[in-house]
């Protein structure tokens, strides 16, 4: 299970004990959302534990285990006599009132998935502000039977009648839905009412107060020694160099390297950016050739990412070594990503993790055993909409802060088979054009990725009364909140129309344009 440690400057105010649910992740943000700080922690978490971290509320996350099932992940029991409010959701819930000596059932045809509307009976405390009827989202196939002595009923839906409990006198709590998802429509009021009412938060964690502590920080960790930062121009990276060049200026050592696979101007833009503008240190390689070169002939988009990877990692060691020594490696590692491999890449002897991988925009392996680094890792306690707040707040342009997702091997798995220089400069003008013509329309930022793939079949056309045989342009709008479920973007007619006419006439090579209209899944966003 996930066990994250916390941070050693800020103790979280919320604690999320996570018993495996989709949703742990989402309990913190939405309480963050609320400027309080938060962690998700294993379940396993000792009673002991949490009293030394002294948080001020703690959270019982869903999960897919029956709590009457062998093998269920159960909590230390100790946790409901340390004085601290619990707020049990979905299986917290479930077993908190088994802990607690209640009852719980497998629903005999009562389960319930999707959205209820909930009947609110008392909304003293957690339910203040929640309207009766509005709807809450479900997930469950068991049931309380029968709550635990000094409990009292607060809310029901139709086919759960202890929809929401409490024992006041304890401050403990618990609800059958999750109003951390966005379908739950007065899940923020319940989320504040116990951040801000029944744990007596203080809404402290905001950008200026992370920034500030995180300079201090850095420049504590670091002292006089030099970092170097991949730069890869997407709002992680770009975030961190601002940060970390506000820390400790010219001790900081950005690398852009330039494999050919770039988006059209992109290179010039962040040089132009980074190093003229704003005068941070950036090392520009350019390793076009050599990477495209090592791609000749590769057709199959698993050997292309492997290939690029590992020549991603030549590269950065070349060119670290030439530029170095550095003491340091600067990495935008997120809080998702502390989550999903807490207590992996520490030093057993210092406790200090180090880089035995690095996390670049090329989702590259492992670097070689002798370039290890200690890590700056400022960002690991956020989540990608933080970023971009503390991007926004340190002077980020809106085009990086709310650039659309861009895979590491960039325009390389956006044409099919053969990459060849021909390819690279004709996918580049068609997909300028479809990020001109979405942004020019107004819509950029409603999309989450607008962009062009190129096919590797020809197709007769006409143009000029001229026979051609040329490539087709395959456009891929889709809408997401997370990427993880997709559906096709509805353009306007006259938008897809424009971008299509664009294409054909101004771009060389090319003599059609389909529209895929694959929502995630069955389909993926890219198409390698």
């Amino acid at each position: 299970m996930p066990h994250s440690q916390p941070d050693a400057q800020r103790q979280p105010a919320i604690v999320i004990l996570d018993f495996g649910s989709q949703y742990s992740e989402l309990i913190a943000r939405r309480v963050r959302e609320t400027e309080v700080y938060s962690l998700v922690i294993s379940y396993s978490t000792t009673a002991d534990e949490l009293r030394k971290l002294a948080p001020k509320g703690i959270i019982l996350s869903g999960g897919p285990s029956s709590v009457y099932a062998e093998g269920a992940p159960l909590c230390d029991p100790l946790i409901w006599d340390l004085g601290i409010p619990v707020l049990g959701v979905c299986y917290g819930m479930q077993l908190m009132v088994q802990q607690l000596g209640g009852a719980v059932d497998a629903a005999t045809g009562k389960a319930e998935y999707g959205k209820a509307p909930l009947e609110v009976e008392d909304p003293r405390d957690l339910l203040t502000n929640v309207e009766s009827g509005s709807t809450m989202w479900m997930s469950h196939g068991d049931v309380v039977g029968a709550l635990p002595e000094g409990f009292v009923r607060l809310a029901r839906t139709a086919n759960t009648p202890d929809a929401a409990i409490a024992d006041d006198s304890r401050r403990l709590y618990g609800v059958q839905f999750h109003p951390e998802v966005v379908h739950s429509t007065h899940g923020m009021a319940l989320i504040r009412n116990f951040v801000y009412h029944i744990c007596g938060c203080q809404p402290d964690w905001t950008t200026t107060a992370f920034i500030e502590e995180a300079l201090a920080q850095v420049r504590a960790q670091v002292g006089q020694k030099r970092v170097l930062l991949a730069l890869s121009g997407g709002v992680d990276s770009s975030t961190l160099a601002f940060l970390l060049h506000k820390a400790i200026g010219d001790q900081l050592t950005c690398m852009f390297i330039d494999q050919g696979f770039m988006r059209k101007g992109e290179p010039e833009f962040l040089m132009d950016f980074f190093d003229r503008k704003f005068h941070i240190n950036v090392e520009y390689i350019n390793a076009r050739q050599r990477f495209i070169s090592k791609l000749n002939g590769i057709i199959d988009p698993e050997e292309k990412r492997k290939i690029i990877g590992t020549e991603f990692i030549r590269v950065f060691e070349e060119e670290s070594n030439r530029l170095g020594p550095f003491n340091f490696l600067a990495q935008g590692t997120l809080y998702p990503d502390v989550i999903e491999s807490a207590g992996t890449n520490v030093d057993p002897k210092t406790g200090e993790r180090v880089a035995v991988k690095i996390k670049s925009h090329h989702n590259v392996g492992g670097l070689p055993k002798d370039l290890q680094f200690k890590l700056v890792e400022p960002l690991r306690r956020l989540f990608k909409d933080e970023v971009r707040k503390v991007g926004r707040s340190l002077g980020l342009p809106e085009e990086i802060v709310r650039r659309h997702p861009f895979p590491g091997p960039g325009l390389a798995i956006r044409i099919l088979g053969e990459v060849t220089d021909e390819k690279l400069n004709c996918l580049r003008d068609a997909d300028l054009i479809v990020r001109e013509e979405v942004r020019e329309a107004g819509l950029y930022h409603e999309i989450w990725q607008a962009f062009a793939v190129l096919l590797p079949v020809r197709s007769v056309g006409v143009m000029g009364d001229q026979r051609t045989y040329a490539w087709p342009i395959v456009l891929r709008c889709v809408s997401s909140e997370d990427g993880m479920t997709a559906d096709w973007s509805r353009l306007p007619y006259e938008l897809l129309e424009r971008i299509s006419n664009r294409i054909v006439n101004e771009v060389r090579g090319v003599n059609r344009v389909v529209l895929d209209i694959t929502s995630k899944p069955p389909g993926t966003i890219e198409w390698e």
